[in-house]
């Protein structure tokens, strides 16, 4: 059986609705959670969440 946890929001840290395994790979996935409103980018590898920070728009 393959490791499954919980994806957080990055802002407080509650659980959100998904879940990733071990061989869960997203790139780019706009994640919201709807209790503080915050909208990130994120990048999941091998069960580590990475926020992707963009540059402003000029």
């Amino acid at each position: 059986m393959k490791k499954v946890e919980w994806i957080r929001c990055p802002v407080c840290g509650n659980k959100i609705c998904d879940r990733m395994r071990e061989d869960t790979k997203l790139r780019n996935f706009p994640l919201y959670y709807p209790k503080c409103k915050p909208e990130s980018l994120i990048k999941v590898n091998n069960l580590e969440l990475t926020i992707i920070k963009e540059p402003d728009a000029k």
